[in-house]
C-alpha cells in the first residue's frame, strides 16, 4: 500500500469520527493523525474530486464525509489510490493487462493461484469500512496455529 493511501484512510477515519457532527481543518487532521500537512492537502483535493469529502471555507470551515462511514471500503479507497488489487495485471478485474513474458494466458499454471489471492484479498478488504475502522483497533495478534501430530 503506498503512503498516500495509507494517509487518505487515516484521514478519511478521523473524518468519520466527526460524521455528522461539522468540519475538521486540514491542520487539525494533519496534526492529530501525523501526515505532512502539504501532502494531506492533495490527499483531500483527490477524495473531494472522488466524491468522497466535500470543503467549505471560512469560520466553520474544514472537510467533512459526504458519504456514510458504512458505505466506504478499504477495497475501494486502495482501488482508488493504488490500483489493482491484484498482484499480478492479468488476474486483475478493474485493471487487466497481458503480462509481456506469458506467451499463453490460458495455460499459465501461476495465473489461477493469483486469481485466488486476488479474490481473496477483495473479499477481506470488501467488507472491511469506514465504519468498523472506526470502532476499537484490532489487536493485529494472531491466534497461533495448531501443530499437526508427528
Amino acid at each position: 500500500m503506498s503512503r498516500r493511501c495509507k494517509y487518505a484512510l487515516k484521514a478519511l477515519v478521523r473524518l468519520g469520527r466527526q460524521y455528522g457532527q461539522g468540519n475538521l481543518l486540514t491542520d487539525d487532521i494533519a496534526r492529530m493523525e501525523n501526515i505532512p500537512k502539504k501532502f494531506l492537502e492533495l490527499i483531500l483535493l483527490d477524495l473531494k474530486r472522488g466524491g468522497y469529502v466535500q470543503s467549505k471555507q471560512g469560520i466553520g470551515g474544514g472537510y467533512h464525509l459526504v458519504q456514510e462511514p458504512k458505505t466506504i471500503t478499504l477495497a475501494e479507497i486502495y482501488r482508488f489510490f493504488d490500483g489493482a488489487i491484484a498482484l499480478q495485471p492479468c488476474v486483475s478485474q478493474k485493471f487487466h493487462e497481458k503480462c509481456e513474458d506469458c506467451p499463453d494466458e490460458k495455460n499459465c499454471h501461476l495465473r489461477p493461484a493469483f486469481a485466488d489471492i486476488r479474490e481473496q484479498t477483495y473479499q477481506i478488504m470488501s467488507k472491511i469500512t469506514l465504519e468498523s475502522l472506526l470502532k476499537s483497533p484490532r489487536s493485529g495478534k494472531r491466534k497461533p496455529r495448531r501443530q499437526a501430530a508427528s
